[in-house]
């Protein structure tokens, strides 16, 4: 069943309703990962980028090809302004890849004695960045103006990766794997902080998924997401995110709460954090924060943010952002190498939700 192909979504109520649909339908595919599905759909409805963290095999690239297929983008070519622009692009990181991999580069044609652009994968509506941290850090910051301006240069022209009027957006989907970490470059704290939110996706969550995963694939060879259809047009998103951000209201008492929730972070102003972190969240991560608490809004329902809607983002989008106090890390890291950091900045988070009230 298409919704809404062709067209923008009518009101707050069928964006949560299209929304839901396709959670339901990666869901199908993606078995026992509710909760990264979700967050997914509310970094699409954030407009933001989104790094999924992960061991092998637990369907992270899966899971973005399901929403890509049913924003209607694989496959999908088309010239907006002259740049050719891909509908789904996928970018495998190895430690030879250069940015202008990645951007694209200038190329000299005999025939007109002049340079001319190569465009890159970049140029497309949704980028999949398959291990991320494996390239070298110069190849990685390829992707900092493209995921902050949302605009890439080469030479001496800039060229614009996003143009809402016409129905066109840009979001870069990054994996990593957390365990294996030789031969990988650790992301910057400058490119994390482009994320909207790092969601640690894990195992499926009970016994019956694990079946119902074998299940899925005990009659084909094939893999289950690419008999997932196009629900709508990737030009229905961006007004579905430019209804979110109208009509979704805040209230002075949620925005009172999210601006404590980040000075209550910061050691230098709320002391008894400092024995957990270096360094507190900052104003763009409020930013942050603020827009996933309505898109969450939205998929519970309502029109407008409550407390329990930050909370319930407020680890994904801070998890990556706040820096652990090193003396306390390697206390963590005695008890368990790959979760300490994770475990430290979730007991971080419930002493100042305990603060905050």
């Amino acid at each position: 069943m298409l919704w809404a192909m062709g067209e923008g979504p009518r009101d707050i109520d069928d964006v949560g309703s299209v929304v839901s649909e396709m959670i339901s339908a990666v869901s199908r595919v993606v078995v026992g990962l509710g909760e990264s599905v979700r967050l997914v759909a509310v970094s699409l409805l954030a407009n933001g980028h989104v790094l999924l963290e992960g061991v092998p095999g637990v369907a992270k690239t899966t899971m973005v090809k399901g929403f890509a297929r049913l924003l209607g983008l694989v496959g999908r070519e088309e010239v907006l302004g002259g740049v050719p622009f891909r509908g789904f692009s996928r970018i495998q990181f190895t430690p030879d890849l250069l940015p202008s991999d990645i951007t694209g580069s200038l190329i000299y044609n005999p025939a007109t004695r002049g340079f001319e652009p190569r465009f890159g994968p970049v140029f497309a509506y949704m980028v999949l960045a398959d291990e991320i941290n494996r390239a070298v850090p110069r190849t990685q910051s390829a992707l900092l103006q493209a995921m902050q301006e949302r605009e890439v240069t080469i030479g001496d022209k800039t060229y614009r990766l996003e143009d809402r009027e016409r129905g066109k957006f840009f979001l870069v989907f990054a994996t990593q794997n957390p365990v294996e970490q030789e031969g990988t470059y650790p992301l910057p704290e400058a490119q994390l902080d482009r994320f909207l939110m790092r969601i640690l996706v894990g195992y499926p969550e009970s016994l019956e998924d694990e079946k119902r995963v074998l299940r899925l694939h005990s009659t084909s060879l094939e893999e289950p997401v690419e008999e997932l259809e196009a629900l709508v047009e990737p030009e229905w998103l961006v007004r579905a995110q430019d209804l979110v951000a109208e009509n979704v209201s805040v209230s002075e008492e949620v925005l009172d709460y999210i601006a404590r929730l980040l000075r209550t972070t910061r050691p230098e102003i709320f002391e008894p954090i400092a024995e957990y972190l270096e360094l507190g969240a900052s104003p763009r991560a409020g930013i942050a924060l603020l827009r996933a608490a309505k898109a969450w809004a939205v998929l519970r329902g309502r029109d407008s943010v409550e407390p329990r809607d930050v909370e319930a983002v407020m680890f994904h989008v801070l998890n990556h952002r706040l820096i652990p106090r090193v003396e306390k890390l390697i206390e963590y890291e005695e008890k368990t190498r790959y979760a300490a950091r994770i475990r430290l900045v979730k007991d971080a988070l419930n002493l100042v939700r305990k603060t905050i009230g």
